[in-house]
Formats: C-alpha cells, sequence, structure tokens
C-alpha cells in the first residue's frame, strides 16, 4: 500500500526534488536499469513527484504503455489498472517478476506472438537472441510479486471500470497527448473511476503564455489558465507559475538529467532531445485534483 498526503496543487516541478527525495530518485534510477526500461529526459522528476502524491492499494495508472510507474506500485503490493489505447509488447523480463494479467485476450500480446513481431520489426543478432532466451522460456508463472492489469482502451471511455472502483488514478506524461479541448472530457472520465477523497495525480507539459503543441515529442504544453479550466480546480488552489522563467532556467542548468540522458535519444532526431543533445523546450508541471 502506498500512503500519502496532499491538497488539490498545481506545480511546475522543480528541479530540487532530486536531491530532496535522493533515495526516491535512486529507486527509480535502479528499478529503470533492472527492467530496462529507459527513462524520459524529465520522467524522474515526474516519477517523484507523483510517488509523494500517489495513495492506496488500487491504482489506474492512465496512459501506462510500458512505463515504470506501474512496476513501481506493483513492487509495493498496488494492484495496477494498466490502461493505454494500444495492446502492450511486455517483455519476458517483467512478466517474470510481475503478475502482469489482462481484462481481456487482446489487452497484452503472449510472449511468442511478441518475440516474432520484434524480431520482424527489429531484425539483428541481439534481437534473435533475446527472441530465442524469451521463446524457450515461455510464458511465466502467475504468482509473480505485484499484479499489473493491463486493459486496452481510450481514457475517455473507460466503460469497464466500475465509478468510484479504485484509490488513485496516475498519468505521467501522458495526457499532453490531447489537445486542450479534448482534455476537460478525459479529465471528468478519469475523475469517475475514483473514490471519494482518492485523487487524480498527472504531469504534463506546461506553458507560459499560450498553449503550444511540441511536434517532437508530440506532446501539448498548457498554459496554466487551461490546466486550471480542464481540471476543475478552485481559484485558490496552490501554483507555482509565478516562477516559470526561474524554474525553466533551473531546469535548463540540471546537470544530473542532462548527464543521465537516456541512450535512445541519441539514436533519432524525432524525439524530446534529438539526437541526445540537451535542449529543453519545455518543463512539466504536476496536478493534483481530489474526488470530493
Amino acid at each position: 500500500m502506498v500512503t500519502a498526503t496532499s491538497k488539490e496543487l498545481i506545480q511546475i516541478l522543480r528541479t530540487t526534488l532530486l536531491t530532496a527525495h535522493a533515495t526516491r530518485a535512486e529507486e527509480f534510477r535502479t528499478l529503470s536499469r533492472e527492467l530496462h526500461l529507459g527513462l524520459g529526459w524529465h520522467y524522474l522528476l515526474d516519477l517523484i513527484w507523483a510517488a509523494e502524491q500517489i495513495e492506496g492499494t488500487t491504482v489506474l495508472d492512465a496512459g501506462a504503455g510500458t512505463g515504470l510507474m506501474q512496476w513501481w506500485l506493483a513492487e509495493r503490493g498496488v494492484t495496477v489498472i494498466s490502461i493505454d489505447r494500444e495492446p502492450r509488447h511486455v517483455s519476458r523480463r517483467l512478466r517474470a517478476r510481475y503478475n502482469v494479467q489482462g481484462l481481456h485476450p487482446k489487452d497484452h500480446v503472449p510472449i511468442r506472438k511478441a518475440a516474432l513481431s520484434t524480431l520482424r520489426r527489429f531484425p539483428g543478432p541481439r534481437s534473435v537472441a533475446s527472441a530465442c532466451r524469451d521463446l524457450a522460456l515461455g510464458e511465466p508463472r502467475s504468482d509473480a510479486i505485484g499484479t499489473v492489469r493491463l486493459h486496452q482502451a481510450d481514457l475517455d471511455d473507460l466503460k469497464e471500470i466500475e465509478s468510484n472502483s479504485v484509490d488513485s488514478v496516475v498519468s505521467i506524461s501522458s495526457l499532453e497527448h490531447n489537445p486542450p479541448g479534448r482534455l476537460p472530457v478525459i479529465v471528468a472520465e478519469l475523475m469517475r473511476v475514483i473514490r471519494p477523497g482518492g485523487k487524480l495525480i498527472a504531469t504534463l507539459g506546461a506553458a507560459k503564455d499560450g498553449d503550444w503543441f511540441h511536434k517532437a515529442s508530440q506532446g501539448w504544453c498548457y498554459t496554466e489558465a487551461t490546466l486550471r479550466d480542464a481540471f476543475g480546480l478552485s481559484d485558490d488552489c496552490a501554483s507555482n507559475y509565478d516562477q516559470y522563467d526561474e524554474l525553466f532556467q533551473d531546469l535548463k542548468e540540471c546537470a544530473p538529467l542532462r548527464n543521465q540522458l537516456a541512450e535512445f535519444y541519441r539514436h533519432s532526431g524525432n524525439n524530446g532531445m534529438p539526437w541526445g543533445v540537451w535542449d529543453p523546450q519545455y518543463q512539466t508541471v504536476g496536478v493534483t485534483k481530489v474526488q470530493e
């Protein structure tokens, strides 16, 4: 079970999270290495901040993909309902460590099919070795630690998830892949499934003067006004958007994030850090909304 205490807030994420929560930061770095899941350039801030807000024993991870948060929660005995619009190719490494389920057969791809798909997409010695290992091991036992229940669905239509059925909803850098006009509909649907007193905890891209689309990462950056409206936050909800410029400068000068940039950035110019050059074009903001 994860426990936390916080009220509604809207907070651009400070780089000081890395030092203020150094132990938690190392937890995520270690898990990232163990699971072979690279971290997005700002994800360590997102994960640390969100981890401090999440509470309960049943958590819905919205737009989870194969991201780290769901596995970190499972390590702590939380039952995770992992939602994504696409079926997941969950690696044998993850299936061996966690109890990975699906609400429906289509929600996850069997090991054999996933291995063959990987070979077709990424032919080469490393892929062949990985696929052969997975095929030889087969499907893992279902009594591994932690439970992650995969479900394929759009976030604005969670009809198979009962109302007031989860303690918290967390979303790490996922909701930003929706235009400003669609965001309120998604937030309303996510809030529907949270029990009274529970929270929606989300990280998104922040914008100072106007909503804009960051093409390289295919994500929107939202102003404070847009986020307040989309999440239905009260006028007295705490915010630090007045420190936007100062916090952005701190981010640009953050050596720990710059020096630990994931290797996958260096292999493409079509991502948030093209060809691995440290040059943040936006910063992230965390929003906490409490279900009444």
